[in-house]
Order: structure tokens, then C-alpha cells, then sequence
């Protein structure tokens, strides 16, 4: 099986030396292709305005200056065009990708590019407090069995798998557990304003952190309470319920 792996938080990043180390438990055909600098945030984007460079490492580890995306599409269709991936790992993320974090994920857009790509695609991220206090054993602990897992049971070709595993040592993680995309109850995201040397004035993004309380069976409720949370994603946005509400008061008109 040959095994791609890619992720948002770059080429050297501490969580992507996991990331591998899980594929190297599943197959002896690992590569890495990767943003050459951190990519948070980056959702799906592409990059359409500038040209794509690609740095080799060595013979299976790239890096491309541009997108998750970029990088999947490039390590599917340039590095790799002579045998194309069975699958595609993205991650170990450094933090959680639940709720509406998958929206703006560029971990979890990483596997939905190679899902579109027509390849297999899970991403995996790790829970924390302190983005300096990961804790990178518990994913290289329990990765490849989940992965083995998932390969085993399956899954639709428009859906990619999203796995978070909690902030606890490997034997502290309660079970893992099937979820659904949950919902935070606030909105965390604000910008703290700084003043640079030349007494100009920026912004920096940053999180409350504060917990909501969600209910029972979401991503959120099992990462809070210490399971590892596997979440079916698909692309499919269309609101059913609106769509035939509107359909029919489009009628009435």
C-alpha cells in the first residue's frame, strides 16, 4: 500500500514525524509531501496567482511553497504520477480539528483534496492546552491500529474520515468512539490588538478556549471526556429541509 502524507502545519513539523511514524506501522511505501511553511487556516485554497515550487528532501519526503491542497494535488499528480497513492494521511495536526474547525482546517482539506482526487483520505489531529506541550505519544501509540480500523469497515468515496485523539497519555485515552460534527455554544475566535516598534498597530488572531457543553455523541463531547473521536465529513452542504421549504414557497409565488 502506498501511503501519502501531507498536513497544514508544514514540512517541519513536529506532528508530521508522527504522522509518518503511524504510516510506517501500515507500509513500507511512505511518502511525504508537505506545505513548506505552516498552513493553518488555509481551508481549501488553491494557489492560482503565483507558481508552485517544489523542494525534494530526499527520495520520498517534498515540500511545496503553497497550500495543503497545493501540496496533495502536486504529490498526487507530479511526485507520485507514476503510481498514485491507495491512501492519504493528513496531520498529526498540533491541536484539535472538531466542530466548525473542520470548515477552516487545512488538515482536514488536505484529505478532502485527495478525496477528490478519488483517493482515500484521513486526517488525524491532536488535541492540547499548550501548543508546546503536545502530547505526540498518544496518536504514535494509537494511529495505526485506528487507521487499520477505519481501512477495515470502509467508507463512501465522497466522505474522508476525521480522527482526533484527546489530550492524555496513551493509557489515559477512555475508548474511542464513532461521533458527529458538534457545535460550539460561543464564538472564540478575536483579535488582540499589539502596537509594532514603529508604533504602528496589528492584530493577532487567538482563541478564548473556552469550553461549551456539548451533548453527548459529537466530536466535542468525546475529546472533552478523553476518547478518541472518528467523524465520517462529506462535501455534500446542501440543506435538505430549506431546500424543499424554499422550493415550495418558490412555487407559491
Amino acid at each position: 500500500m502506498r501511503i501519502l502524507c501531507s498536513n497544514d502545519d508544514g514540512i517541519h513539523a513536529r506532528g508530521l514525524e508522527s504522522l509518518v511514524k503511524i504510516a510506517e506501522e501500515l507500509s513500507d511505501d511512505v511518502w511525504v509531501v508537505a506545505p513548506q511553511e505552516e498552513q493553518s487556516g488555509a481551508a481549501r485554497a488553491l494557489t492560482l496567482a503565483h507558481p508552485l515550487r517544489v523542494r525534494k528532501y530526499d527520495e520520498r519526503r517534498f515540500s511545496v511553497f503553497g497550500t495543503p491542497s497545493d501540496a496533495v494535488v502536486m504529490g498526487v499528480t507530479r511526485v507520485l504520477d507514476d503510481k498514485k497513492p491507495d491512501l492519504i494521511l493528513s496531520g498529526v495536526n498540533n491541536g484539535q480539528n472538531l466542530a466548525e474547525d473542520v470548515t477552516v482546517s487545512g488538515t482536514i482539506a488536505a484529505a478532502f483534496q485527495g478525496m477528490s482526487l478519488g483517493i482515500p483520505s484521513i486526517a488525524l489531529s491532536l488535541s492540547r492546552l499548550e501548543r508546546e506541550a503536545a502530547r505526540w505519544e498518544t496518536p504514535e501509540a494509537h494511529g495505526a491500529k485506528i487507521v487499520r480500523q477505519i481501512l477495515d469497515a470502509g467508507w463512501p468515496e465522497d466522505v474522508v474520515v476525521n480522527v482526533n485523539f484527546p489530550d492524555r497519555a496513551p493509557d489515559e485515552v477512555d475508548g474511542v468512539e464513532v461521533t458527529t460534527q458538534g457545535h460550539r455554544d460561543a464564538f472564540q475566535l478575536f483579535a488582540e490588538e499589539r502596537k509594532d516598534l514603529r508604533g504602528g498597530t496589528y492584530y493577532w488572531y487567538g482563541y478564548t478556549g473556552k469550553r461549551s457543553n456539548p451533548p453527548a455523541g459529537t466530536d466535542l463531547r468525546a475529546i472533552y471526556d478523553g476518547r478518541i473521536s472518528i467523524t465520517p465529513l462529506h462535501l455534500a452542504l446542501t440543506h435538505m429541509e430549506s431546500h424543499a421549504a424554499l422550493t415550495e414557497a418558490i412555487k407559491s409565488k
